[in-house]
């Protein structure tokens, strides 16, 4: 899902995400304040936004994590068989891998028929097969920023009809991405998205474009009836859509169209339509909501468009950046470079809004444009209205220890 930019800091962020004010641009995605990517001499033409390509195969530094105590956790309060379906999730992929496959192995014969350990034998399974490590910033600080994300709930109907009249488009069939690398030894790792005319590429059609001039017509997956819904789905990159029969859709993050993307909430802050304590993602709805006239106009101010697929049915939540369901209050993102992903952690900070302890056994299974650094974690609070509430209230400062198999890092030169 990879999330995006979190709800509390969109407001902050003038350019572009995943994942507020609470706008969060969408996981995989382009990076949250995208820059224009400059070619050796001269820059690309206007409205064609350089986007991430996938990091070169390489082992992340994890050099920040610094070996600690057990006692250091403080998990008096936390239910730790919450975390573990989570955690066989993660071993679905991670036992495929050296390092986690004794742990993942036991994790396996300790669920004969699905069955959930309590407390006490989690516990010691993982003082048996994990060694903590607390996570550290650049700087040296073990304190970072805890944010929030969650699941959209829309309505909506596989046909158009006068209530569901706004489209979630799929991928388009004339959007293509170019691979930068070849030009310049500069340029690793660069790519930008448009598409083909004659024998140029020029930028994609932009937000105005794409719903004016609806130059992707039938090529809808879903039609939804609010369009500052559908706007906030594609801020977060995947959610739910209830059908009318009942039936619930799982969509993701499918691409983009290479658009730069503009925070309307720091927008109407500039206005002066809305005050920064306000220009929360509620704050944003209600304005919408008593300003119908002025919306379509807000809207188009973010030419960035994000294109959804339709998920495989029955899936118990969203897929992270390791192409496995995330576990609401249970599954965090992270930044990679510094800690694992699959891995379980150990997160303390407080709930939104609150100096109430929130300690508790997490698994890093997701990523985000704008979740950089060694302490620093977006929060999935799970699907529908009163997630959105929670992601949108948090921004906690918090402390983070990752439990890393033992002998990870020799199994990790080993297999470089």
């Amino acid at each position: 899902m990879l999330r995006f930019i979190p709800l509390l800091l969109l407001a902050a962020c003038s350019q572009q995400p995943v994942k507020v004010v609470q706008e969060q641009e969408p996981a995989p995605k382009p990076c949250d304040c995208p820059q224009a990517v400059q070619l050796p001499d001269k820059p690309l033409p206007p409205g064609v936004a350089e986007i991430p390509a996938p990091p070169a195969p390489q082992t992340p530094d994890y050099g920040l994590l610094q070996e600690a105590s057990w006692e250091a956790i403080d998990a008096a309060e936390d239910d730790l068989s919450g975390a573990w379906g989570a955690w066989l999730q993660s071993c679905s992929t991670l036992q495929n891998k050296a390092p986690w496959q004794p742990a993942c192995q036991a994790a396996t014969a300790l669920s004969p028929s699905g069955k959930v350990p309590n407390n006490q034998t989690i516990t010691a399974y993982l003082k048996q097969y994990f060694t903590v490590y607390q996570a550290a910033n650049v700087d040296g600080t073990d304190t970072g920023l805890i944010t929030g994300y969650y699941e959209p709930l829309l309505k909506g109907s596989r046909f158009k009809t006068e209530r569901y009249r706004y489209p979630l488009y799929g991928k388009p069939s004339d959007l293509i991405t170019v691979d930068l690398s070849s030009l310049h030894p500069e340029l690793r790792h660069k790519r930008v998205r448009g598409r083909l005319v004659g024998d140029r590429v020029i930028p994609y059609y932009d937000r105005r474009e794409i719903e004016e001039s609806a130059p992707l017509a039938g090529q809808e997956i879903l039609w939804v009836d609010d369009i500052i819904d559908l706007f906030f789905l594609q801020i977060q990159g995947s959610g739910l859509v209830l059908l009318e029969n009942g039936e619930q859709v799982h969509v993701g993050y499918a691409d983009q169209n290479g658009q730069a993307y503009h925070s309307i909430g720091r927008i109407l802050i500039e206005q002066g339509e809305l005050s920064r304590d306000k220009a929360s993602m509620q704050g944003i709805k209600n304005w919408a909501r008593s300003n119908p006239q002025k919306l379509r106009d807000l809207l188009y101010s973010n030419p960035s468009y994000v294109f959804f697929r339709e998920l495989p049915p029955g899936l118990p939540g969203p897929l992270g950046a390791m192409g496995v369901p995330i576990t609401a209050e249970r599954s965090v993102a992270v930044d990679p470079r510094f800690i694992p992903l699959g891995a379980p952690i150990f997160l303390a900070t407080t709930y939104p809004n609150s100096s109430r302890p929130l300690n508790r056994l997490m698994l890093a299974q997701d990523t985000g444009g704008a979740i950089k650094g060694g302490v620093r974690a977006d929060f999935f609070w799970g699907a529908g209205a009163e997630a959105g509430k929670k992601a949108g209230a948090m921004k906690q400062q918090g402390k983070i220890w990752v439990l890393l198999p033992k002998d990870f890092f020799r199994l990790q030169t080993i297999n470089k």
